[in-house]
């Protein structure tokens, strides 16, 4: 009986000092299994292994547990990486409130899932624990609930691109002492952002890009000073940039793009000694350019255009020699481009187009031997020529269009690799010379509204990696066999649209156009107010990537091919003002995605075909023969 007793004791002893057990609490593995019934498609099997016969600890797939069996981590997302693997996968169905019982839970992720929608549930407020929680790229929607600001101890928010709704509650601002990263981008959020944001003192990331914000940004930004990305891009905020912005010291990238943002950049910028990514682009900013800009002595993007900033740039941007990118287009600077530009070491691009600098090019540019894109256009330069020191730059893209060059084609290009040229609204004159042909990179070519006066040189074709060429508003003459027949460099070289309106070409077109490598895959063919003679080829039914046709305002005659109806991607044909005749294909009147059409002006006859897009009468007005809606109606003998 003695050794019963002792042996009993021995056993409540040891039991009392063994470890805990790690099997799933049965109020853990009920709200899990809730969650799982609320899914209702699983492609990819995420939950399989969430059995109710198994242990959700040791068992379940994206689940972990603490030594009491609670569940402390949840990780089902979309998409999921290895070291040599990307799965990207979804989910439909909505999330269950029975996941707020989960109270040891630290880390939520149920991103990416795509397809989980309905609201985010009020019980998640009662998550005390959780530090991390991922709802992001899913369809939940209404509003953030204002039981988050229960979550004291979060260190990481994301929700961003659902289809969240209403304002933010700033009483949730009022206890996230611990958040270091706050994402709610790509949602339908509205009104002000709370001053509350300010007591945010731990963040270092926060993305609001692409909602619907209102009012101002609020001063109290200014408080966090652990700030290192700060994104308000994409929303409808007005007012001024606060002053106290400057004193975010480690903020390395600021977008405020795309807003409604008015008043001066102040001059605090300065105090952001870490930038190095900078979009104010696309606001109602004006004012001068403050100088202490040019103390941000990181800064490799730097975006204002599209703005109303005026008076001349500060000189000091010349210090600025971590610069790889200086966009300023758009907006009303004056006076000459600073000769301190030249000491831009790393610069890359530099757009200062349509602005209203005068006085040239400082030769101090040509220092740049990093920069690979110059866009000047649009501002009246006064250039009459090209400087001859362009040759010792290394440009990828070259747009002067509007700055007053005069003169002959300059000569220093034929040596040049640039791909993108842009010379338009100038006063060129001339013939296009034989050397083009040396130009062989090529891919972009615009000599618009310009006074020259030759045929295509037989050397064109030399071009094989050119994609868009516009030539209108010249004095080109003779035929277009040159740039239809031009060379490819497979997969490169195939045009994307043609412009050669407003000239003097003439001659039949090419009844093989449809056929040619160099055509396979053009969008965008205008061939309008020239001197084009002959029938429309049958051939150009075989574009089937052709988007737009416009040859009006020619001497085209023949009938209007059935062919055509086979170019289905057209939305655009005008073809007014010739000798086209016959009747109107009811093949091409209803093509499925044409939506401008302009047959007026020819010796068209025969009933308008019945058709389900409205055309006004007006496209088909001043063909004699023509008859039937939206026309009078024919005239039956």
């Amino acid at each position: 009986m003695a050794f019963s007793l002792r042996f009993f004791f021995l056993f409540l002893a040891a039991s009392l000092f063994l470890p805990p057990s790690d099997s799933c609490h049965p109020t853990d593995k009920e709200a899990l299994l809730h969650f799982k019934l609320k899914i209702t498609s699983d492609p990819s099997h995420l939950l399989l292994s969430w059995n109710s016969a198994t242990d959700c600890c040791s068992s379940w797939d994206g689940v972990a547990c603490d030594s009491y069996g609670r569940v402390t981590n949840l990780t089902r997302p979309g998409i999921v990486s290895g070291i040599d693997f990307i799965a990207d996968t979804y989910m439909s169905g909505s999330l269950s409130p029975f996941l707020g019982n989960l109270s040891s839970l630290q880390f939520l992720d149920l991103s990416n899932l795509k397809d989980v929608s309905g609201r985010i549930p009020f019980e998640f407020g009662k998550l005390s624990r959780l530090t991390h929680l991922f709802l992001d790229s899913n369809k939940l929607m209404g509003s953030i609930p204002r039981s988050f600001g229960c979550l004291f101890r979060l260190e990481k928010l994301y929700l961003g691109n659902n289809q969240l709704s209403g304002i933010i509650p700033s009483s949730i601002f009022e206890h996230f002492k611990c958040l270091s990263e706050l994402g709610l981008s790509g949602n339908r959020l509205s009104g002000p952002i709370p001053s509350s944001i300010g007591k945010l003192i731990q963040l270092k990331n926060l993305d609001f890009h692409a909602n619907n914000f209102s009012g101002s940004i609020p001063r109290s930004i200014g408080k966090l000073t652990n700030l290192r990305y700060l994104d308000f891009s994409e929303n409808e905020l007005t007012g001024r940039i606060p002053t106290s912005i400057g004193g975010l010291s480690e903020l390395v990238l600021l977008y405020l793009n795309q807003n409604k943002i008015s008043g001066s950049i102040p001059s605090s910028v300065s105090g952001l000694s870490s930038l190095i990514f900078c979009r104010l682009s696309e606001n109602q900013l004006s004012g001068r350019l403050p100088a202490s800009v040019g103390k941000l002595a990181k800064i490799q993007r730097l975006i204002l255009e599209n703005n109303k900033l005026s008076g001349k740039l500060p000189s000091s941007i010349g210090r600025l020699t971590t610069l790889t990118d200086l966009f300023f287009a758009n907006n009303r600077f004056t006076g000459k481009i600073p000769k301190t530009f030249g000491n831009l070491e790393n610069l890359q691009t530099l757009d200062l187009s349509r602005n209203s600098l005068s006085g040239g090019i400082p030769h101090q540019l040509s220092k740049l031997q990093r920069l690979q894109s110059l866009d000047l256009s649009f501002n009246p330069l006064g250039l009459r020529s090209i400087p001859n020191w362009f040759v010792k730059m290394k440009l990828f893209r070259l747009l002067l269009a509007k700055t007053g060059i005069e003169g002959a084609f300059p000569k220093w290009l034929s040596s040049s690799s640039i791909s993108v040229l842009d010379l338009s609204a100038n006063r060129l004159t001339g013939p296009l010379p034989h050397w083009l042909g040396n130009m062989t990179n090529l891919s972009f070519l615009n000599l618009s509204k310009n006074g020259f006066h030759s045929t295509i040189p037989a050397e064109f074709k030399n071009l094989l990696l050119l994609m868009d060429l516009d030539l209108h508003s010249n004095h080109f003459t003779g035929c277009l066999d040159n740039i239809f027949s031009k060379g490819v460099q497979d997969p490169l070289g195939h045009f994307n649209s043609i412009d050669v309106s407003h000239n003097h070409f003439s001659s039949c077109i090419d009844e093989n156009v449809g056929n040619r490598a160099a055509m396979s895959s053009i969008k965008s063919l205008v061939l309008s107010d020239n001197e084009l003679e002959g029938e429309i080829p049958k051939s150009l039914s075989e574009l089937s990537e052709l988007h737009v046709l416009d040859a009006a305002r020619n001497k085209l005659s023949g009938e209007i091919p059935a062919e055509l109806g086979n170019a289905t991607e057209l939305t655009t044909i005008f073809l007014s003002k010739n000798k086209l005749c016959g009747r109107i294909p009811a093949e091409v009147l209803n093509l499925q995605k044409l939506w401008k059409f302009d047959v007026s002006e020819n010796r068209l006859c025969g009933k308008i075909p019945p058709h389900k897009t409205h055309f006004p009468a007006s496209a088909f007005k001043h063909n004699r023969g023509l008859c039937g809606a939206p026309l009078p109606p024919c005239k039956h003998s």
